[in-house]
């Protein structure tokens, strides 16, 4: 679960980090008073997405007066930001959080995230703050320094003298990074996150390491453990498919192609995926209904995958183990008599029932192309799509 700008930077700053002051506003006039109570003569309106990229798609303005503040706050709220990450359905703008300025010196980039290949917290450091991390990897990937924290002896001082080093910190900086990168990483821990990026963290003019922007995810398997999180959950920023699919409890993730998949098993959906386009196609998504899925479960898949315009051939490949393939023929068919299915859907069954399965699916007067294989499920997927089958 992603959480907006604000809410990371109420989480981070409950834990000690230094962040600038800032309210969030609904409305041009809400955010002048906002601007009127932290003071001064400069501000930043933000636009409150999940993505990144705002400020080149105009999702960020520094403003100079209350009347700026205004017009910036109603220029943004009710619009559907497009930045590089949104795709181009972009993402609806209900709020903005407005904060003070800052006189600023040096920008710099610090993430945490769970390195899997070493099983570790990983802090990732670099001087090339403010940019796209991807494009610094790609460009001078030596200007990126990853440091590893080892769960049994956690954060050590050693720690905070080699991230100063890497950013190039010295005198207050210097000395602020340890207490820095400590209270991150108790956030970190504390939230179940799987990442904490700060692009950019500043060093003010004053000489004091402050949090400019902040991009912050939380595991979904660990929002039972948090319910003040889980609260924060902003659902119009998600894909509506992708909503319906987390609700009926299966793993949808919406791609770009034409072949909708219907799997069970992520290491399967995966495999699956790939011999699509090794037959030519491309997926329409990742959709795994798990080892145990209902009738229901399984109609309710079909019903996110035909709600992509993009489909244009189902592809149903099911190993029965746990699950019985009976059971999905009856979806199947449930499904296609529902939702008057106008594409072609080729099903390839093994494992538990698997006959009986096939029988339902034969016997049901649907047109249902059965596949021997995943090979031939494929190849048949894209046959349909191109009027071969």
């Amino acid at each position: 679960m992603n959480l907006h700008e604000y809410q990371a930077k109420q989480v981070l700053a409950s834990h000690g980090v230094a962040v600038p002051r800032g309210e969030v506003a609904g409305a041009g006039d809400e955010a002048v008073v906002v601007a009127r109570r932290l003071g001064g003569g400069l501000w930043v309106v933000k636009a409150q997405v999940h993505a990144g990229g705002r400020g080149k798609a105009g999702g960020i303005e520094i403003c100079r007066g209350h009347d700026e503040v205004r017009e910036a706050a109603d220029g943004m709220i009710g619009r559907t930001l497009v930045t590089h990450q949104t795709g181009p359905e972009g993402r609806p703008v209900r709020k903005v959080y407005v904060e003070e300025g800052f006189d600023i010196a040096r920008e710099l980039y610090l993430a945490l995230l769970v390195d899997r290949a070493s099983g570790r917290i990983a802090a990732v450091a670099s001087t090339e703050g403010g940019m796209d991390i991807e494009k610094v990897a790609a460009e001078t990937p030596g200007k990126i320094v990853t440091l590893t924290i080892d769960p049994a002896s956690g954060l050590q001082p050693f720690h905070g003298r080699r991230l100063a080093a890497a950013l190039g910190l010295d005198g207050g900086p210097r000395k602020q990074a340890a207490g820095l990168l400590a209270a991150m990483c108790a956030a970190f821990r504390a939230s179940d996150a799987s990442l904490i990026e700060i692009n950019p963290l500043v060093v003010t003019g004053a000489g004091d390491l402050v949090v400019l922007d902040c991009k912050f995810n939380i595991d979904d398997n660990a929002l039972f453990r948090h319910e003040d999180l889980a609260a924060m959950r902003d659902e119009s920023q998600e894909d509506p498919a992708e909503r319906e699919a987390h609700e009926a409890g299966l793993n949808y993730v919406k791609l770009g192609g034409a072949i909708g998949c219907m799997v069970n098993g992520a290491g399967l959906a995966m495999a699956t995926m790939d011999i699509c386009k090794l037959a030519g196609g491309e997926p329409a998504n990742f959709l795994d209904v798990g080892g145990g899925a209902t009738r229901e479960q399984v109609s309710a898949a079909f019903r996110i995958i035909v709600s992509d315009p993009n489909v244009r051939a189902i592809l149903v490949n099911i190993f029965g183990g746990i699950m019985r393939c009976d059971v999905i023929a009856e979806g199947i068919v449930a499904a296609a008599r529902e939702l008057d299915l106008q594409v072609p859907v080729v099903v390839r069954l093994e494992g538990t029932n698997v006959d009986r399965g096939k029988a339902i699916l034969a016997e049901s007067g649907l047109a249902i192309i059965p596949a021997d294989d995943l090979s031939d499920a494929a190849a048949k997927a894209v046959a349909a799509i191109e009027g071969r089958a």
